[in-house]
């Protein structure tokens, strides 16, 4: 029996793939990072649709849990964990950074060490190290442009701050990430669990006085299977 994947990342952008026993099969990509409500359950029907699959084919959803912006990371969490509860499928957790690095050193390895960017608003950057290897060594964390280190990068935030990684972009170095590719490999990075990592505090809080999922800065989710 065939073994569906769906990945979902909205750390940056919308980012959804789908494997199938550990192959990539196809993949969904949006750059805007303030449309995620409109577009990420239209695009996973979509892509599910193309495959001639349903929600009930899938043994497995990952979740990329960021770091990235509070809204963003929300919505991408709560609709896989909506989507494995109402199915009851496994859901797990995955770092961004870390996806991001997995499609840059399977891909187009730099063949040094290297550093992942993604872009955190405020004039600031979420970012990680990696070995030769693609291990994380240092990261994730977040702040201005000039604490990330001077080394090989890849990732969406160096087009935000061009000026800053000039000539420090390596022929083949990711912009995004390969969701596909995530999906077909995801046994290979390390469950992160499902609690987002904003790494500071939103920018929006909800008010006290008033009940919603939010509490803290912090995900009321329900519970259900996690992958195991």
């Amino acid at each position: 029996m065939s073994k569906w994947t769906l990945a979902i990342d909205t750390a940056a952008g919308v980012n959804i793939g789908l494997a199938n026993d550990c192959r990539p099969v196809d993949r969904r990509t949006e750059t805007s990072s303030r449309r995620h409500v409109e577009l990420l359950q239209p695009m996973i029907d979509e892509l599910l649709a193309a495959n001639r699959i349903s929600l009930a084919d899938l043994s497995l959803i990952a979740v990329g849990i960021g770091p990235g912006p509070f809204t963003g990371l929300r919505i991408g969490i709560v609709t896989a964990r909506t989507l494995g509860m109402a199915a009851g499928i496994a859901v797990r957790g995955f770092g961004t950074l870390d996806a991001i690095a997995m499609t840059w050193f399977t891909t187009n390895p730099p063949g040094t060490q290297a550093v992942v960017v993604t872009d955190a608003r405020r004039k600031e950057l979420y970012w990680a190290s990696y070995d030769a290897s693609g291990s994380r060594v240092a990261g994730p964390a977040v702040g201005p442009p000039a604490d990330v280190p001077s080394l090989p990068a890849g990732g969406p935030g160096v087009e935000v701050y061009p000026e800053v990684f000039a000539g420090r972009v390596p022929a083949g170095a990711p912009r995004g990430m390969d969701a596909a590719l995530v999906a077909s490999r995801i046994g290979e990075l390390s469950d992160a669990g499902l609690e987002p990592a904003y790494l500071r505090k939103p920018d929006a809080e909800a008010p006290k006085t008033r009940k919603s999922a939010l509490a803290g800065g912090r995900l009321r989710l329900p519970k259900l299977k996690e992958a195991r």
